[in-house]
């Protein structure tokens, strides 16, 4: 095991059945043992695809970790099942509770929160327990439009109101825009040279990214991007792509970024380096299939 200063400190929270990338992501940080992995959170994806989107994600999050025979190793806890009401009303949710109880530990390192769908559970945590505004949390968020004007983009559409009251608070943000994430294509050819092979949890991975695509992707197409995929890379390569600091937007109902400069900084990533996270992944999947793969520390 890695000394405790070479290790982060990590829960992800994933709307995992919203479509076909998410799967990765989760499998990805499963096989980091960079990682003191606190926990997953099952996350919400509004009620377009779905009316019972935050279980539909708890079951494929449970699916997953019993594919890889990990099914009791680390705790996973449902979010919220809803967006928040309004900016001033929180969801409560055992997920909520994860991202506080981590928070408050006597602990001094970052702790990273990746989302990779809507804020919600974040904004509830910060709006449940305000101190937690005051801690080492890192909020990692996977949405966002086109900066600097914005418009419509799924995860922020899920809910807008969580992701004002994240920008509105103190904790440290690094947001990956839909023109970072949605660079993060792959190919069928790619996937089936990479991952098929890998085991049942590789097989499935290609199976359902082709199937989702069948179903619901209008047109020929072979590709799909990872796009949940830099979440982790700008936790474990921070300085691997082009990024800076602005101040924190808030957002209207049209999805647009309204600058108010009222807010603190946060980080913007502008690219990533996808070359080494995708490598990265591949290389983790095949060790881990081998059998010589380290997981990352749960619990």
């Amino acid at each position: 095991m890695l000394p405790l200063n070479k290790r982060a400190r990590l829960i992800l929270n994933t709307d995992a059945k919203n479509e076909a990338d998410d799967q990765f992501t989760i499998v990805h940080a499963l096989l980091t043992p960079t990682f003191d992995f606190h926990g997953i959170i099952a996350a919400h994806f509004g009620d377009h695809r779905s009316k019972t989107a935050m279980l539909d994600s708890r079951k494929e999050i449970d699916h997953i970790l019993d594919l890889m025979d990990l099914s009791g190793s680390i705790p996973v806890a449902n979010g919220a099942a809803s967006a928040l009401p309004d900016e001033n009303t929180a969801v409560p949710s055992a997920g909520a509770q994860m991202i506080i109880d981590h928070a408050m530990a006597d602990d001094d390192r970052p702790l990273y929160v990746a989302f990779l769908g809507p804020l919600t559970d974040m904004a509830s945590a910060l709006l449940m327990e305000p101190r937690i505004a005051e801690r080492n949390v890192v909020c990692v968020w996977i949405g966002g439009g086109t900066w600097p004007v914005g418009g419509r983009e799924f995860n922020l559409m899920n809910d807008i109101a969580s992701a004002n009251v994240v920008m509105r608070s103190k904790i440290e943000v690094r947001q990956i825009p839909s023109t970072v994430y949605r660079m993060m294509s792959v190919s069928y050819a790619e996937l089936q040279e990479r991952c098929e092979d890998k085991g049942a949890i590789g097989k499935y991975l290609v199976d359902q990214l082709i199937d989702w695509n069948l179903r619901v992707h209008q047109g020929p197409i072979e590709h799909r991007s990872l796009g949940d995929t830099p979440a982790l890379s700008v936790i474990l390569n921070p300085n691997g792509g082009v990024s800076d600091w602005r101040p924190a937007p808030e957002f209207n109902s049209h999805m647009n970024y309204v600058h108010t400069g009222q807010n603190r900084p946060i980080r913007v990533y502008d690219s990533i380096d996808i070359r080494y996270i995708l490598e990265d992944f591949y290389a983790k999947l095949a060790r881990f299939d081998r059998g010589v793969q380290e997981l990352a520390n749960f619990g």
